[in-house]
């Protein structure tokens, strides 16, 4: 079984944010950053190269196939800024029609910029998530 590459670093959080070119994108990285660290109470980390993430929680699969992951973070790529909600949207639906212009994958909230975000429904939705994810995981 492959191992899986991203995990939780010791790079600092602080330079890679300060990496980010450009300005609009590292200004909203910012705001979530504080906003997970409020929501979370944890100190971010980096998570492989590019994701700065809050808590952890252990999973095993049926597969047998286990790790670690973040309990919430985010990337901030050139195309959107990536927030990762663990549980996914089911059960989000109320609050996904009033947060703004977005697009989500699986567990994945694409926002090209937090202009267009109802910040206290993100918060909500975070504080759900998390919520969640430690109830599901301990």
């Amino acid at each position: 079984m492959a191992d899986l590459k991203t995990k939780k670093n010791q790079a600092s959080v602080q330079q890679f944010l300060a990496s980010v070119e450009d300005e609009k994108r590292r200004k909203d990285a910012r705001a979530v950053l504080r906003l997970m660290r409020e929501i979370t109470g944890e100190k971010p980390a980096m998570w492989g190269r590019s994701i700065v993430g809050f808590g952890s929680y252990h999973y095993r699969y049926a597969s047998g196939r286990e790790g670690d992951w973040m309990l919430t973070g985010f990337s901030p790529r050139k195309q959107a800024l990536t927030l990762y909600i663990m549980d996914g949207f089911d059960g989000h639906e109320d609050l996904m029609t009033k947060l703004g212009k977005y697009k989500t994958g699986k567990s994945c909230l694409y926002v090209k910029s937090l202009e267009h975000i109802d910040m206290d429904v993100l918060r909500e939705l975070v504080t759900e998530s998390v919520a969640y994810m430690r109830r599901t995981y301990g």
